[in-house]
């Protein structure tokens, strides 16, 4: 067994939250939520499972062709991102006012410890912004969460407060259904 004196780096730079960011000079291996969080000192994004089945740590991908997606940060390495936009669960409330996915989750209390929280309000807001694209019939609206929220896990509250707050949210917005 040898140990390396020099670690291989590499140079990524990439937008997050609508800020350019980089280049900088990170371990090759570097997990994206370690950059967010020890590089960027944006913390919401958690480092769940580790093997990306949790989806705790997903964030939002704006890709160049308009179209957006999550993707995990425990599992994808920092510089997968370079020279893409990403959106993190800090992006969201803006002028110190909550988004319409989080008041929806505090007006629910659809978290008890949080851990899973950013996870769910990235995915609950690609779902919205999808919605305002392609509405869902009020009959295929439980299909649509379920395949939106579905793989986030949650040990605290069973997910039933995190789909009733996604339901009357799109419910309540007659552009979504």
């Amino acid at each position: 067994f040898s140990r390396r004196r020099d670690m291989e780096t590499v140079q990524i730079s990439v937008t997050v939250n609508g800020r350019q960011t980089g280049p900088h000079t990170i371990p090759a291996g570097l997990a994206m939520v370690d950059f967010l969080n020890d590089y960027l000192g944006l913390t919401g994004t958690k480092f769940g499972c580790g093997i990306g089945v949790c989806h705790a740590c997903v964030v939002i991908v704006d890709e160049p062709d308009g179209t957006s997606r999550t993707m995990r940060t425990c599992i994808n390495g920092a510089a997968t991102f370079a020279g893409k936009r990403v959106r993190t669960v800090e992006a969201h409330a803006k002028e110190g006012r909550l988004s319409e996915v989080q008041q929806a989750f505090v007006d629910h209390f659809a978290f008890q410890c949080g851990y899973c929280t950013s996870g769910f309000i990235n995915e609950a807001t690609l779902l919205l912004e999808d919605l305002a694209r392609h509405p869902v019939s009020t009959e295929g609206l439980e299909e649509r969460i379920e395949a939106s929220l579905g793989d986030h896990l949650c040990r605290c509250t069973g997910y039933v407060r995190y789909y009733e707050a996604m339901r009357k949210l799109i419910l309540a917005d007659p552009r979504l259904t």
